[in-house]
């Protein structure tokens, strides 16, 4: 399953006109989203390492909007309203197994110790080592995210470093 993104009508102006001020990667990125071609096409095509947050940083601004979602088999369902978002949780249970509490909490700090220093985002790994809860933690999943894509290396893997984290969080 993949979406299909169009420009909306401000993202065919932002061709022209050039007003938006985008980094040249993501302008590339905008150029490829044609309605036509899905994410995983533009993935193949691009050498953009953090293809999901440039596309949503594109959607954000307001220049391009999901179309259609394209399941595997080739057949395609217009998208009615807003798709979830990147960092859709899953649900937890009554009871979220404390393992994957750990898990969690773990992998986010180990994930900015490796890809940010040991020392770098100190506040924040502290925070996430006393947090509680699940809830706690996903307070944080997006300053986490942010550092990650922050770094060459974290903006490499994140795509998967953050599949991985939804997994458990």
């Amino acid at each position: 399953m993949s979406v299909v993104f169009q420009k909306t009508e401000q993202g065919r102006a932002e061709i022209t006109e050039r007003t938006a001020g985008l980094h040249p990667r993501t302008r590339r990125v905008l150029i490829m989203v044609d309605g036509k071609k899905t994410v995983d096409e533009i993935r193949e095509m691009v050498a953009a390492d953090d293809l999901t947050h440039t596309l949503g940083e594109l959607e954000e601004l307001g220049l391009i909007e999901a179309l259609s979602v394209r399941q595997d088999s080739g057949e395609e369902t217009k998208v009615e309203g807003a798709l979830p978002s990147i960092t859709a949780f899953r649900e937890l249970a009554p009871k979220p197994d404390p393992d994957d509490l750990e898990k969690a909490r773990h992998f986010m700090i180990n994930t900015l110790r490796t890809f940010c220093g040991q020392y770098t985002h100190v506040t924040l790994m502290s925070t996430l080592n006393s947090a509680a809860s699940h809830e706690e933690l996903r307070l944080h999943f997006d300053d986490w995210y942010h550092f990650i894509v922050e770094t060459r290396q974290g903006r490499r893997r994140a795509e998967e470093l953050r599949g991985q984290l939804l997994k458990v969080i």
